[in-house]
């Protein structure tokens, strides 16, 4: 892939979210850090394949769990296993209650905040949300015990669903559908690390 075609994505230095305090696995209080973050000058769009491999970025990612109360009371997410297509490989095969992806350089071309523009963006390319729905920003996640959570910083966004209407779009999200987080808290070890430590953090 040519310098020019290489998707660049929305980093902010691992020194300026350490300026503001540490995030070592669930944060509550999201605006502390994500306000300064995203009023900072020290965003920016840089090479994907680059970011990947460097700590010294954080990559601004999205997480957007789905959920749906039923008639009894009993709440459920949207879980979906990650297929074998594009994406990042070294999460194939676990389960996930979270949707989203990286911020885009193409996501800051049109008005408006180019973070919210490319949650939204995410969220139609990876599923077909037919309901409508309150939002809240819950929390950030940022697990530093692998090589795939060094370099990414999660933003929790939780929809709260006036209806289950979600499909999946892709078939990077294979067996979509709505699980109860009982059900869920069981099949606990099945998840990838960021949708434990939402299901642990949210709905203890």
């Amino acid at each position: 892939m040519s310098v020019s075609t290489e998707e660049h994505i929305l980093v902010v230095p691992e020194s300026f979210v350490n300026s503001i305090g540490t995030i070592d696995g669930f944060e509550p209080d999201v605006d502390r850090f994500l306000k300064p973050i995203l009023a900072s000058d020290q965003l920016s769009f840089q090479p994907r394949g680059a970011m990947e491999v460097d700590p010294s970025f954080k990559q601004l990612i999205p997480y957007v769990l789905l959920e749906s109360t039923d008639a009894s009371g009993e709440v459920h997410l949207f879980t979906y296993t990650r297929g074998g297509g594009g994406g990042e490989s070294r999460l194939h095969a676990k389960r996930s209650v979270g949707i989203g992806g990286h911020i885009s350089a193409e996501d800051a071309e049109g008005d408006g905040d180019p973070y919210t523009i490319g949650m939204q963006r995410e969220l139609s390319e990876e599923v077909q949300l037919e309901s409508g729905y309150s939002e809240q920003r819950v929390g950030l996640i940022y697990d530093p015990s692998n090589e795939v959570g060094q370099v990414h910083l999660g933003v929790v966004h939780l929809f709260k669903l006036e209806s289950p209407t979600v499909r999946s779009n892709e078939d990077d999200l294979a067996e979509g559908g709505f699980v109860s987080v009982k059900e869920l808290k069981q099949d606990r070890d099945r998840l990838e690390t960021w949708s434990q430590l939402a299901l642990d953090a949210l709905y203890s």
